[in-house]
């Protein structure tokens, strides 16, 4: 928003406010006013009320299964969207392609049961069960493409060259689904709703998609968590899979949805996630991207932030290994933000004796991108834990 929208804005509420003044309707003391973001005059006063008092350290509950349970429901509910409906997945697998050690293959498949969803499924070559990774794509504003950011696709050629261009982009010219896959991974990757095969999505379209989910008694990023968790489950029944070894991976967008299954879903024995990991007051800053609404909307439940900050909803899936890495020149999650988050996170696995099994690392010289280096610290560690 450019300074002259700020001040017309500011003009129109005050304006407004003058013109019930002059209509006999009786006020006091200074008219309310959109400012900075645009955040209201009082966003202090709201920022101060985030106490958080679900945390865990806040919360009056010590028992640490209890708390993570009630956490666990407090997000559930924030959701909006029905819980797990038992709709079967009723796979139906598509073509596929033998690639230098490793099938491709697609499936579709109901993640709810409002919708079948089309993936991309990457399975090793040899008898398995293999350990696998759920890849949950990043936001980035393009839609044209989603698990083609993470998964060469190639099924659809019209793709590929906005798929190569954004792995140059973001990801060394990688794909980071054909790269785990080589590695012996089992590797799953879908479309959030607006991306890829369900879009594309217009970017000045997404405030009135989360709107009309809102009016319809819904979420438009409780859908995506339930999709994601429920991706999970169906890594876990596939016979190729070694249920005890599932990681989710994800980068920007992609690792906000990571730890957030990891909270929702028991199917995840660890999740890294790159370049999505704040404290929600710190990151509330005049600039930041999250104040624009828009792309927002795919990680905001409503009201859990009078509960829980998201290093809290995070922490719900200690002790298990996780890993979170930051990049130091990252625009879009202030140093303090990382810092208070990390802080947060590491407090809970400590209070675990679990510190061991938390990788937290910013990378001083990096922006918002997960690069080769950072993918192969990536890998090595799920090579490890898993």
């Amino acid at each position: 928003m450019s300074v002259h929208d700020r001040v017309g804005r500011r003009a129109f509420v005050v304006g407004s406010g003058a013109a019930l003044l002059a209509g006999g309707v009786a006020t006091t003391g200074a008219q309310a006013a959109v400012v900075d973001g645009p955040l209201p005059d009082f966003h202090p006063a709201l920022k101060a009320a985030l106490t958080f008092p679900l945390a865990w350290g806040n919360s009056p509950i010590r028992d640490f299964r209890a708390w993570r349970r009630a956490a666990r429901a407090k997000v559930e509910e924030a959701l909006i969207v029905d819980r797990e409906d038992g709709t079967p997945y009723a796979p139906e697998f598509g073509r596929r392609d033998e690639h230098d050690g490793y099938r491709r293959e697609l499936v579709t498949l109901s993640l709810t049961r409002h919708e079948r969803v089309r993936a991309a499924l990457l399975t090793p070559h040899g008898p398995g069960p293999f350990p696998a990774v759920l890849l949950l794509h990043d936001h980035g504003a393009k839609f044209d493409i989603g698990k083609e950011k993470l998964v060469r696709p190639w099924y659809d050629d019209t793709r590929l060259a906005s798929a190569e261009a954004w792995a140059a982009r973001y990801f060394s010219g990688r794909f980071v689904g054909d790269e785990l896959a080589r590695r012996g991974y089992v590797v799953l990757a879908t479309d959030a709703l607006g991306w890829g095969d369900r879009g594309p999505l217009a970017y000045d379209q997404q405030q009135a998609l989360a709107s009309n989910f809102y009016n319809l008694g819904s979420s438009l990023a409780g859908l995506m968590a339930r999709e994601d968790a429920r991706a999970a489950g169906f890594l876990a029944q596939l016979d190729r899979v070694d249920r005890r070894r599932i990681a989710a991976v994800g980068f920007s967008m992609g690792a906000f949805r990571a730890w957030q299954a990891a909270a929702l879903s028991d199917d995840l024995a660890a999740a890294a996630a790159v370049c999505w990991m704040t404290g929600l007051r710190e990151m509330m800053v005049p600039g930041n991207n999250t104040l624009r609404g828009q792309s927002a909307y795919y990680m905001l439940h409503p009201g859990l932030p009078r509960h829980l900050d998201f290093p809290d909803v995070a922490s719900i899936a200690a002790p298990r290994p996780m890993l979170f890495f930051d990049g130091g020149l990252d625009p879009l999650f202030p140093a303090d933000g990382v810092r208070v988050a990390h802080d947060k996170l590491r407090a809970v696995w400590r209070s675990r004796h679990a510190e061991e099994r938390l990788h937290l690392k910013t990378w001083p010289d990096l922006g918002h991108v997960f690069v080769d280096r950072m993918q192969d610290e990536v890998f090595t560690w799920l090579d490890t834990v898993l």
